[in-house]
């Protein structure tokens, strides 16, 4: 491929991908405070922002159909269309039900976006450059939710707060315009007489492809659940666990902004790792090290000890930038691929939204030293799944890969273990 090609395919995977999540990260950490501002109390207020990671984990599987029907990148542009209409009815119709709905709409055009956009990756990013290419879209998402709460403070500065849902769906819409001009990939459709075509072909069943692969998903993706949820926890743990030693809101940010540098200076060390030495020299080592800060979170009292732990997290998470996107592109099966890799969205997802859920219940039940104990024990049970059945091998060019009870690749079976990598 030459160079041109190359600089043409990168633009067109990342490019819409940051200019997406820089709308997704404008309008997220305002949607409490805009239904705060309708009327809504504190409670009513959380739980309309929970609906978007809850619309994520129900679209997921629906996405798989979506991609399938219109190709990745018709889908891509749909999503961000259909995201752009959700901020234009909020700005329009301010009510806590209109705003709502969007929320949820938002979810579940984010779970489309994601799905299409792995999709893609698998099928234009050659082999032995996936995973960095993975952790890179996870580095590029990482930028946008940084970039986007700073243009939304401009914006809010300079106009309102609602007009901040104008910019983001004006993002949305240039991500579609920019998508537009991506290169297709073989066999998808071109224009609205080639999805129409599309339609009347044979497609195959979600749930026939899930129960195929039904032993990739009960064992990877179980362990993939488990990382994702020590993952996700991490931004509900750490600020209340400063707020309970007494720490200030500027030193606690300040905390959480040194994570996040580490977060985002090593998803692609991380992605390169994966490449030249297998997903299993990532995926275990930065899960159990997540697990043992998590366990050691109740025995740090002060503001340097609780930032070294939170670091070490911000370490974790960001080499393993990118890694349930590889593992699923690895084991994803090169026909009916969407849908595949829909169903394994909804272990990644599932164990995202699940975190910050074990971590409010344990700490409303028991305390929030339990609750850190808790998903610590969980991460190192699934550091043990993981160790056992990620593959340790790189995993070759065009290769048939399975998963073994062992923790590597072993003979193709007969049945659903068999995917292309």
């Amino acid at each position: 491929m030459t160079k041109q090609r190359w600089g043409r395919t990168l633009f067109a995977v990342y490019g819409p991908t940051l200019m997406a999540s820089i709308g997704f990260g404008a309008v997220i950490p305002l949607v409490a405070i805009q239904a705060r501002a309708l009327g809504a109390s504190v409670g009513l207020a959380a739980f309309i922002t929970a609906l978007n990671a809850l619309a994520q984990v129900m679209g997921d599987l629906p996405a798989g159909i979506v991609a399938d029907r219109l190709g990745e990148k018709y889908a891509i542009v749909a999503a961000c269309l259909i995201d752009t209409c959700t901020m234009a009815m909020v700005f329009v119709a301010r009510s806590l039900v209109v705003l709502a709905i969007a929320v949820f709409l938002q979810g579940l055009t984010a779970a489309v976006f994601s799905l299409a956009r792995q999709t893609y990756i698998t099928e234009r990013i050659p082999v032995h450059w996936r995973a960095r290419a993975m952790s890179t879209l996870g580095g590029v998402f990482r930028i946008g939710w940084f970039i986007g709460p700073l243009a939304a403070a401009a914006v809010i500065t300079r106009w309102d707060l609602i007009t901040a849902f104008c910019f983001a769906g004006a993002m949305s819409f240039l991500a579609a315009v920019v998508t537009l001009a991506m290169p297709s990939l073989p066999g998808e459709p071109t224009g609205l007489r080639g999805i129409r075509q599309r339609q009347q072909e044979d497609h195959p069943a979600t749930f026939d492809i899930l129960r195929q692969h039904r032993h990739v998903l009960l064992t990877l993706g179980v362990g993939c659940l488990c990382l994702m949820l020590i993952r996700s926890v991490r931004q509900t743990i750490i600020p209340l666990w400063c707020e309970a030693h007494g720490i200030s809101p500027a030193a606690t940010s300040l905390i959480y902004s040194i994570s996040m540098g580490f977060d985002v200076l090593l998803f692609f060390p991380g992605g390169w790792i994966m490449d030249r030495f297998g997903r299993w020299f990532v995926s275990v080592p930065t899960i159990a090290v997540m697990s043992l800060c998590l366990l050691a979170l109740p025995l740090s009292h002060t503001a340097g000890t609780i930032a070294l732990v939170a670091c070490l997290l911000g370490f974790g998470n960001g080499v393993s930038s990118g890694i349930v996107n590889t593992l699923g592109a690895d084991m994803s099966p090169s026909y009916g691929r969407p849908q595949f890799l829909a169903g394994w969205r909804v272990f990644g997802d599932g164990g995202a939204a699940l975190g910050p859920l074990i971590v409010s219940a344990a700490t409303a039940l028991v305390s929030l030293p339990f609750a850190s104990i808790l998903v610590g024990a969980i991460g190192l049970a699934g550091t043990g799944w993981l160790a056992r059945y990620v593959p340790r091998e790189v995993v070759p060019d065009e290769a048939e890969v399975t998963v073994g009870a062992g923790g590597g690749p072993g003979p193709e079976p007969s049945g659903d273990a068999s995917t292309r990598g």
